[in-house]
């Protein structure tokens, strides 16, 4: 797994009959999908559908619950991610995770943007400086630096959940992933925290995939340009934004996204 290649892949992720189970039970089922470069994801479904199961496939961590069997490919920059000469720590550098409920370290806010790039790297191998540049430019992408640049030793738990979001997305860029996937990454934040969440996203967009995990329809609508509608473990339509919400193809497309059921 590598973090560039000679030229920009059509497709940041590809899937080829993708199937996963949790012990006996099937969470995902012949799931074949294309995920462009450059632009917002949204994987829509009611409760239970799979979504989270797929995101989580992107950089194997449904393999850390145990009794996970998968089949079927997932490409992502044009390398299967199940080959076995796949090195889990490298691919997620490259494929950066954001969760539902933010999660910085108690620690400060400079150590928690350094985290992983420490743990992926030899003791000593950046200076004060390049550690001091890494932290600025990781928090200036996330719209954080003018906020804490005076506060930087201070606790990052002691940040508000808007705050705390944005610094856990800093946490992934020293690392220069090349996708970042987010699990419904505004569910705890009110109203101007979303918005502002989701500006930032947009912006990222420009450097990074992201594919995003929601059950906000209006959210969906808003800040993504194309839509996955999940369905029991399958992939019942995928799309522009726009054609999913205003012209679907499938019936059970049009039931979910006009709020008939889920």
């Amino acid at each position: 797994m590598t973090q560039a290649t000679a030229a920009t892949p059509t497709y940041s992720i590809r899937t080829r009959g993708l199937n996963l189970w949790y012990g006996d039970f099937q969470a995902l089922k012949d799931v074949s999908i294309n995920v462009k470069p450059g632009i917002i994801t949204a994987l829509i479904g009611p409760s239970g559908c799979g979504k989270t199961t797929l995101l989580r496939c992107f950089n194997r961590i449904n393999e850390r619950y145990g009794n996970v069997t998968t089949t079927g490919e997932v490409t992502i920059l044009d390398k299967n991610i199940y080959d076995e000469d796949v090195s889990l720590s490298t691919l997620r550098k490259s494929v950066g995770m954001v969760f539902q409920r933010p999660n910085p370290l108690p620690i400060s806010i400079y150590e928690n943007v350094l985290f992983g790039v420490r743990s992926h790297t030899h003791r000593g191998e950046f200076n004060r400086r390049q550690r001091d540049e890494m932290v600025e430019s990781a928090l200036r992408d996330v719209q954080l630096w003018d906020e804490v640049k005076d506060r930087l030793r201070r606790r990052a738990t002691y940040l508000t959940l808007e705050q705390q979001q944005k610094l856990c997305i800093a946490r992934l860029l020293p690392l220069k992933p090349r996708i970042i996937l987010m699990d419904e990454p505004c569910s705890a934040l009110d109203a101007e925290g979303i918005e502002r969440i989701e500006d930032l996203i947009d912006e990222l967009r420009e450097k990074y995939t992201i594919v995003m995990v929601t059950h906000n329809m209006a959210q969906a609508r808003r800040a993504s340009h194309e839509c996955i509608f999940m369905l029991m473990g399958r992939i019942v339509e995928h799309g522009p934004t726009l054609d999913i919400f205003l012209k679907p193809k499938d019936p059970e497309t049009e039931l979910y996204v006009r709020g008939r059921y889920g």
